[in-house]
């Protein structure tokens, strides 16, 4: 503490007396006070007192070298580029610059400048992994994921225990495979009146530039009739910050609408919110449309999630609402899920299949589910089991309820990289 009152008194005496504005003192000890100053909620005093040592000491890199970091962590990045520039220019030869010179480009959305100068900086220090591994974060940040992949697979060619690029490898595979196949079945028990259902569901997933397409097939063992659907979900990109999702279906079974459709909006929002507002369609002997909408949040690793589904209807309009978390691990495909839902709505909850279809809207009903999705170690195989409890009205019996108890589980596997 008496060193750093030290170096204020010093700043305080330069600058308020006018006498002189050059440092006078050991730089060695004064830098290391200002260091301690900087981690310690006095970065504005810290850089001052930087500042005025380079006064005196110009070419004392490591003090720059310092001050060009502070300003990047402030989010300062031209002041830092500056700094950083004379550096190099002075001398080309500092490799932790060259990286942290780099990254400040890349905080700054700045993805070509920092692409441009890491081809000076391997022209120094060929092949360097670090470097390299800064290259592939530049060309990722470009779009360029491919030439990204193709610069992490040289170093670990030659690097095969670099952590970092092993991990960028991985999501780039990740991001890489436009073509996932899917499959996952589910069983509802019931505590009285129904045998068990079972739902089972396999998909075929690609992606593309201008969003992703969902062939489904949906087939349901109800009632002791084995029905089947076909589904097909997109979700094209409009802009940024606006996506739509498109829904189309068709079956012949009884016990499956003979024709769904919908459509949504989803719109990014300040502070981290993201909403939406859509239908829903299905045609059993008549028409029923439901509307919906959902805002959600996402703070840290944790999302948020309350969507409604409202169904107009005589007598009454039906209304459900839920309430879903997610806490993610590692990454999007890694989580803790739950959910917490009231009310009925033809587009979550399923028919009895009484003949009775179109007029089942206002149900009462809750509804609690617990999930987890993990991943395999090369992202290449998604894994998902969600288990859940309903507390249902009968749908021939109004007041009357039942338990149902359900279980899902789900396998995704990612193919290739085109």
């Amino acid at each position: 503490m008496k060193k750093i009152l030290f170096v204020v008194i010093i700043i305080y005496s330069t600058y308020s007396f006018g006498q002189k504005r050059t440092f006078d003192g050991d730089p060695d000890v004064s830098f290391k006070t200002v260091r301690e100053m900087a981690f310690n909620d006095q970065r504005k005093q810290a850089q001052d007192t930087l500042r005025l040592l380079l006064t005196t000491y110009p070419n004392y890199h490591d003090i720059r070298s310092f001050l060009a970091n502070t300003y990047s962590w402030d989010g300062n990045y031209d002041l830092a580029k500056k700094e950083f520039e004379y550096i190099l220019k002075d001398s080309p030869d500092r490799l932790d610059d060259w990286k942290s010179a780099i990254t400040n480009e890349l905080r700054s959305d700045s993805p070509f400048n920092a692409l441009e100068m890491t081809s000076e900086a391997l022209k120094y220090f060929p092949e360097h992994p670090d470097v390299l591994y800064l290259k592939a974060s530049a060309e990722a940040d470009m779009d360029k994921s491919e030439e990204a992949f193709e610069t992490l697979n040289l170093i670990l060619k030659e690097h095969p225990e670099h952590e970092d690029a092993k991990r960028f490898r991985v999501n780039l595979i990740d991001k890489l495979s436009k073509n996932t196949v899917g499959v996952s079945g589910s069983v509802d028990v019931y505590s009285e009146t129904f045998d068990p259902m079972q739902y089972y569901l396999l998909k075929y997933v690609r992606d593309t530039k201008y969003g992703s397409i969902h062939g489904k097939i949906n087939i349901n063992n109800r009632f002791s009739t084995i029905g089947a659907q076909f589904e097909v979900d997109m979700y094209p990109k409009i802009t940024k910050g606006l996506y739509a999702y498109a829904n189309i279906g068709v079956s012949s079974s009884s016990i499956l609408p003979k024709l769904r459709f919908g459509a949504e909006l989803y719109k990014s929002l300040p502070k981290s919110f993201e909403a939406s507002l859509g239908f829903r369609t299905l045609k059993y002997s008549s028409y029923t449309t439901i509307l919906t909408g959902s805002v959600g949040w996402y703070t840290s690793n944790n999302y948020w999630s309350f969507r409604t589904y409202v169904t107009p209807g005589d007598p009454e309009t039906s209304v459900s609402g839920t309430l879903s978390y997610r806490r993610y691990r590692k990454d999007e495909n890694n989580y803790f899920s739950a959910s917490i839902g009231i009310g009925y709505s033809p587009e979550i909850y399923r028919f009895y299949g009484d003949g009775n279809e179109d007029a089942v809207v206002n149900l009462d009903s809750q509804k609690l589910n617990l999930g987890y999705n993990f991943s395999s170690a090369n992202n290449k195989n998604l894994f998902g089991i969600k288990a859940g409890i309903d507390h249902q009205e009968i749908s021939f019996n109004p007041g009357e309820y039942l338990w149902i108890y359900s279980i899902s589980l789900s396998w995704d596997m990612k193919l290739g990289r085109k």
